[in-house]
């Protein structure tokens, strides 16, 4: 504290202790707020009030909405800070006068944004507009030429929504491809890179993950990285910088970026903003997926908006459909449930008592992976808590396959231990180290308070070096969320799915989950919890403005 506000930190603090929630990275506006009432600060001190607010806002943004209605925000921080109601909107309506909050009103609906998460939409919007209808033609591109040598080349024949999709990519400046599994996505975008480098075009490919922009790659058969790394981003101190922008545009004629649901409001933002007018941006994912963990649903937006071109694939082909999890993954997305048959790569294993069914979960990765194949096998739950939980599952896995014995290191860290043999995942993106959230290893070594981690996948070598700070960085990877493995594929998926699980029992939740297998899935738990997530697509409603910007931008700031 004495280092952010130097001398007059005392005095500062003694005023406003709710500064501190903003200027003092590691103190909340919780902790703040202890610390202005145990100062004699009043519960209904209009700064407090203003605090509230503030921290209502981002609450709502943690649960990915851009914006939220203004009786939703004041009745969230009349709870938050146990006053009524009037009081709030008395200090609210003093912030619209002083212009010191962003709102929008649609059908009679005042909506209030923070301040980065106006910003950003407006952005995106605009940028993706201007993207759209200033796009650099190419000139003498025989599409259709190109697409039937290519399939002669790579004897294949592109169904005529394929063909659609390719045209689309080449005549407009912002394209969406979306599709489920099984329908060509990966066939189209070999396609889409054969035409446009046989225009001579410079092709970028990104997605928002490190795994997610491997399997890219290896599909394509080009070079692909993640969307952080693309635009150069470094922390820089409490916040931020990106290499690429306006100033510094990316160097490419088209670009294409893969798992594109996974895109929040924010990063959207600063893709848009590094690309140059002119470039094609190529959005490629399953809008049936789970949305974003940050704020936005930016490509169920672009495609509700109807203002940029979609093609949807939808026909399964062939070979695809004889996948059972190809076929069940589409039931499930249909609203239909699962088919299950003995012995097969579909299966159900149900279970009364939610501690059997872990049991089981445990037993059947034992036996999967007691041959050493441990990047093939992958435990999902939906939920963090619980018997059928990440946190369970992981401590009774690594229970079972990686005791303690004399000898082997270990480290506590938060209650967790982290041994050697542990599989784990790296939870934040690390460039200077070359791993990013989500990349899956293994501990191979403990000295003292440092971790040796190999990760098999890592293109500049296996092994990481963690030192005591970093060491937070690292989770048991036996269990992980279904968000956690967006964007991600393995051998082998194993899912539970509870009744204790009731809060997200959701069908795409369960679609998404599924469709991270590539040979088999194992389903585990209630039949009766499995029937409400196949019949819930009520999933909850994200505000956001950026479809209506699309549609209509001159009736928005």
């Amino acid at each position: 504290m004495q280092a952010t506000y130097g001398a007059t930190a005392i005095t500062r603090i003694e005023n406003n202790p709710y500064c501190l929630a903003t200027d003092v990275v590691g103190i909340g506006f919780k902790t703040a707020d202890k610390i202005a009432l145990a100062l004699g600060h009043d519960f209904n001190d209009s700064e407090r009030i203003k605090a509230g607010i503030n921290y209502a806002l981002l609450q709502a943004s943690s649960q990915g909405h851009t914006c939220v209605p203004d009786n939703t925000l004041l009745e969230v921080t009349a709870g938050l800070l146990q006053i009524d109601e009037l009081e709030a909107a008395e200090v609210f309506n003093q912030l619209i006068k002083a212009d010191l909050v962003r709102t929008e009103t649609l059908g009679g609906v005042r909506l209030v944004y923070p301040e980065y998460l106006y910003r950003a939409e407006t952005g995106v919007a605009h940028r993706l507009l201007a993207l759209r209808d200033n796009v650099n033609k190419l000139w003498k591109v025989d599409y259709q030429t190109i697409v039937k040598n290519w399939e002669d080349q790579e004897h294949i024949e592109l169904a005529e929504e394929q063909k659609e999709a390719v045209k689309a990519s080449v005549e407009h400046g912002v394209f969406v491809l979306t599709g489920g599994p099984g329908t060509g996505k990966t066939t189209v975008v070999k396609g889409i890179l054969s035409v446009l480098e046989k225009a001579g075009c410079k092709i970028l490919l990104a997605a928002p993950t490190g795994r997610a922009a491997r399997r890219l790659s290896e599909s394509a058969g080009q070079s692909a990285t993640t969307v952080h790394r693309l635009l150069d981003y470094t922390p820089a101190g409490d916040g931020q910088f990106w290499g690429r922008n306006e100033e510094n545009p990316l160097e490419a004629d088209a670009i294409i970026v893969d798992e594109a649901s996974m895109l929040d409001i924010a990063l959207m933002y600063y893709l848009l903003r590094a690309i140059p007018i002119g470039c094609r941006l190529i959005l490629v994912g399953d809008v049936d997926q789970l949305p974003s963990v940050g704020p936005g649903s930016v490509l169920k937006d672009i495609i509700r908006s109807k203002s940029m071109p979609v093609v949807r694939l939808e026909n399964v082909f062939r070979q695809a459909e004889l996948s059972p999890i190809v076929r069940n993954a589409h039931r499930i997305n249909r609203g239909l449930p699962p088919e299950f048959e003995v012995d097969s790569d579909f299966t159900f294993h149900e279970f009364e008592k939610e501690e059997e069914a872990a049991q089981f979960v445990v037993d059947l990765y034992a036996k999967l992976t007691g041959n050493g194949k441990w990047q093939d096998v992958q435990v999902l739950s939906p939920m963090h808590k619980n018997p059928c939980g990440v946190q369970n599952l992981n401590a009774m896995i690594q229970k079972r396959m990686n005791p303690p014995r004399p000898g082997k290191g270990e480290i506590n860290t938060g209650g967790i231990i982290l041994r050697v043999g542990d599989k784990i995942m790296q939870i934040r993106n690390n460039y200077e180290k070359d791993v990013f959230n989500g990349d899956i290893g293994c501990i191979k070594a403990i000295n003292g308070r440092n971790i040796v981690a190999g990760f098999p996948d890592r293109t500049e070598g296996e092994d990481v070096t963690y030192a005591a700070g970093e060491i937070d960085d690292l989770q048991l990877a036996y269990a992980m969320s279904v968000h956690k493995a967006q964007g991600s594929e393995y051998g082998t998926v194993i899912m539970p799915f509870v009744r204790s699980h009731y809060m997200l029992l959701q069908r795409n939740l369960l679609y998404t989950g599924v469709t991270r297998a590539k040979d088999k899935v194992v389903l585990v738990g209630s039949y009766s919890a499995l029937n409400i997530a196949v019949n819930n697509d009520k999933t909850r409603k994200r505000y956001s403005l950026l479809a209506e910007r699309l549609q209509d931008i001159q009736n928005f700031n």
